[in-house]
């Protein structure tokens, strides 16, 4: 090529780029968020709060769009046959992207593969709950019933996540209960303060308004140790039940594809808006805590996760779905 040929192709290749489109700036228009729970579960709370703060930083509006359920299926294939733009996220607990995968034989989807990490940000102790006229006054007393009648006493599971926890608990303690199936933990304590089931394990933020209701009541916490806004309420662990520690913990994913920038600015958005004073307020004030992770942190903790609950099922005897 001569030189007078390189120069008019060097020229032509500057001028394509002065008349190339700018790229879009993320975000452009409104950003949907799918909730794979109904609404007033601990999942739904901390969505809305997240949304509220991210429009606020992101200068667009952020739509909560209740998916429930399927244990959190119908709200993930919302999302991964979305298109791939950042614009529908999945607003996900331990269900979807981990639990779901120890618990089913067949899962519609691989989370590790259909889904991309965007940041982790919070997550909830669960407790043991009651109905407030049970005649169970201690942890002990409940599942010394599950051992003694095996099958008796019936339990509501708002998900898998619930569902192993609950089961892993009764292994320990060598008892039996049935399990009673729900679309999310909201219709299922509902039912619990009904005194439709016995008992249920819930995460805390999700029952706080019942037991402050008086209609149930909590019996232990599945934390390593006591919770501030509970004091005077036991561990698990407390109670001899080695080693039991469940929490319900929340991230933020986007379809495959999603591009790297979109994500980043998600991402960094959303661990912004968790590291403030507002936030570590409000997650004080309705038992949540902050569980900061980027995107690379998230994808590791979930393949730890399903390796985790995978191993449960097995070692518990755990009936698949």
């Amino acid at each position: 090529m001569s030189a007078l040929k390189t120069l008019l192709f060097g020229f032509a290749l500057a001028a394509t780029s002065l008349v190339a489109p700018a790229q879009p700036t993320f975000p452009e228009k409104p950003i949907k968020l799918i909730v794979p729970y109904p609404p007033g579960s601990g999942t739904d709370t901390v969505a809305r709060y997240t949304a509220r703060r991210l429009e606020t930083a992101l200068k667009q509006p952020v739509v909560v769009e209740n998916r429930a359920g399927g244990n959190a299926i119908i709200a993930v294939q919302a999302v991964i046959n979305s298109p791939a733009d950042g614009y529908t996220l999945l607003w996900a607990a331990n269900g979807p992207v981990s639990t779901n995968v120890a618990l089913y034989e067949k899962l519609p989807y691989d989370p590790l593969v259909d889904l991309q990490p965007v940041a982790r940000v919070a997550y909830s102790p669960m407790g043991l709950f009651v109905p407030s006229n049970s005649r169970f006054k201690t942890a002990t007393e409940l599942l010394n019933e599950t051992k003694s009648n095996p099958g008796k006493l019936n339990y509501a599971s708002g998900s898998a996540t619930y569902n192993i926890a609950t089961e892993w608990l009764l292994s320990i303690a060598g008892g039996k209960a049935t399990q009673v199936s729900y679309k999310g933990s909201a219709p299922a304590i509902a039912d619990l303060a009904g005194g439709q089931v016995d008992f249920s394990i819930v995460e805390l933020s999700a029952a706080t308004p019942l037991v402050q209701a008086g209609k149930i009541r909590l019996l232990a916490v599945t934390a390593e140790k006591r919770m501030p806004n509970e004091p005077n309420t036991p561990t698990l662990q407390e109670l001899g039940y080695k080693d039991f520690f469940q929490v319900a913990w929340w991230a933020v994913f986007a379809p495959k594809g999603t591009p790297a920038s979109v994500r980043s600015t998600l991402e960094q958005t959303l661990l912004k808006v968790y590291s403030d004073a507002e936030s570590k307020e409000y997650l004080d004030k309705n038992n949540f805590s902050a569980f900061l992770g980027d995107a690379a942190a998230l994808r590791k903790f979930q393949e730890n996760e399903i390796k985790r609950e995978s191993l449960l099922v097995k070692e518990f005897k755990i009936p698949k779905m």
